[in-house]
């Protein structure tokens, strides 16, 4: 089964530094079929003005990752981190017994744009932690590891039997992926085109499956997708 989340549908929050699209009810968006995929509860899909930012604010039992698509991100927390993201870098925050943190663009005169990913651990209270890695050079097919819960082939960890797997792919390249029997993926659309076992996609699109054994993919434009494999 398929089930498409058009870009054009997402929900918005609109300020004078910030505008976020919501792949899934968030704030003051709400949605009751737009809630979670199995443990995927977020994507927000941000722009931050240069100069704005989220003051420090809490966070607990939950998986965070974002990814720096364009600009740069300033991000400080309560454990004592205070990092510049580059565009291209991936962070994972586990938020488990409570955390503080903030975001801001450090910019004076370019917007940041950026993806954060939500994701329900597999069980509440764990300890509260951080990291933060670039993924450069080949990987071995066209799909690269970018967070899994053992952290195999030096990905992000995650407390979730959960994987998420990038592709960075030029028009009329093609990427398949073999899903286990019971899983379900969730496919986003970062940047570009692309046409997925039979549904044309463009950036800030999502298509849920269920029941399918392999996913097909084929760019229109070059750009990046986001695989997530869920238990």
């Amino acid at each position: 089964m398929l089930t498409l989340y058009p870009g054009a549908d997402r929900g918005r929050t609109q300020l004078a530094w910030l505008d976020s699209r919501h792949t899934f009810s968030f704030g003051d968006y709400h949605d009751p079929s737009r809630h979670n995929f199995r443990a995927l509860r977020v994507i927000n899909d941000d722009r931050i003005a240069a100069g704005g930012g989220f003051g420090s604010h809490p966070h607990r039992d939950m998986e965070i990752i974002t990814y720096v698509m364009s600009g740069q991100l300033e991000h400080e927390d309560s454990m004592g981190h205070g990092e510049i993201m580059n565009a291209g870098e991936w962070q994972a925050m586990h938020a488990g017994t409570g955390l503080y943190h903030s975001e801001f663009n450090p910019s004076a005169d370019e917007s940041v744009h950026l993806l954060q990913i939500w994701l329900f651990p597999d069980r509440r209270g764990y300890e509260p932690g951080y990291q933060q890695k670039r993924f450069d050079g080949a990987s071995s097919g066209p799909w690269r590891l970018i967070a899994s819960r053992d952290g195999r082939d030096g990905s992000l960890v995650v407390h979730q039997d959960a994987e998420l797997v990038l592709a960075k792919l030029e028009a009329g390249q093609k990427a398949n992926y073999a899903l286990p029997a019971s899983r379900g993926a969730f496919l986003h659309v970062g940047t570009g085109a692309a046409r997925v076992n039979g549904h044309s996609l463009v950036a800030g699109d999502g298509l849920a499956m269920e029941d399918e054994s392999k996913i097909v993919v084929e760019t229109a434009a070059p750009g990046e997708l986001l695989l997530f494999d869920l238990a």
